[in-house]
């Protein structure tokens, strides 16, 4: 069995920026196990699989260790997919998804993509996670799935040279460090995630849904553009509309090919 891969750099507008994810192609869902262990050997933040579906496309994401509910760049680089190699004249694609319909739409520079908001709620710090991270944070949030950090500057997050390991037994699967940007930004961000297979990730979609919220009533505005301060670093143009985000970048193609299964 042959099936059409691309690997793109998403929320970028260089190669070798950004984050990389595969796209793959398919007629169908292949057995769970099959897609893991293709994630798996393809070794990026996320591999997500597409299958055409009513007119338009179906997708589910995984990580190299499990699949995940929802992720922004994966799904940004899907959208670019559809509409820059296989459906041309395509303007938007609705991708159905475990986390709902999900609408990408061309713009001038790259993609808006329609996301659903994640609210989180203030915690008191855990001691695992203020050790994990070695720095002691200004506030402490959580939702479902990750942990929202804030440092007191850009710089700090920075720096920040968390124990990796020992993020992995935290009770979430997410930890989103964040701060006040250093202009031309409104804030910055990185996001370890290693109990996902993935140590610290590039550019994360999924958790800027978290983090505009957060942010937009310390900085008293709903539109944001920010930095994620990982090594390959990217750009993620937000607006919060009600109970939705938007996250608009960019993408690159890396690779076109084909996998033998």
């Amino acid at each position: 069995m042959r099936i059409p891969i691309f690997q793109l750099d998403a929320f970028a507008t260089r190669r070798l920026t950004g984050n990389p994810a595969a796209i793959m192609l398919l007629d169908h869902f292949l057995d769970d196990a099959l897609m893991q262990a293709v994630a798996a050997e393809n070794n990026l933040s996320e591999t997500a699989f597409i299958v055409r579906e009513a007119g338009d496309y179906r997708v589910r994401w995984f990580t190299p260790a499990i699949e995940v509910p929802l992720c922004g760049h994966a799904t940004l680089a899907s959208a670019a997919v559809v509409m820059e190699r296989l459906e041309p004249a395509r303007r938007s694609v609705t991708f159905a998804s475990a986390s709902g319909p999900l609408r990408v739409e061309r713009t001038a520079s790259g993609y808006r993509m329609d996301f659903p908001s994640r609210v989180s709620v203030e915690v008191a710090p855990p001691a695992g996670l203020v050790r994990a991270l070695g720095v002691d944070p200004v506030e402490v949030h959580a939702d479902a799935s990750n942990y929202l950090v804030v440092l007191q500057s850009a710089r700090c997050v920075q720096a920040l040279t968390p124990d990796i390991p020992a993020l992995v037994g935290l009770d979430r699967t997410g930890v989103v460090v964040t701060a006040r940007g250093d202009a031309p930004y409104d804030f910055t961000s990185r996001y370890f995630a290693p109990a996902k297979g993935v140590p610290e990730d590039p550019v994360t979609g999924g958790a800027h849904c978290g983090l505009a919220p957060f942010w937009a009533p310390r900085l008293g505005k709903m539109e944001f553009r920010a930095w994620q301060a990982s090594r390959r670093g990217g750009e993620v143009v937000c607006r919060l509309v009600g109970d939705r985000v938007e996250l608009e970048g960019a993408c690159v193609f890396y690779m076109e090919g084909t996998v033998e299964l």
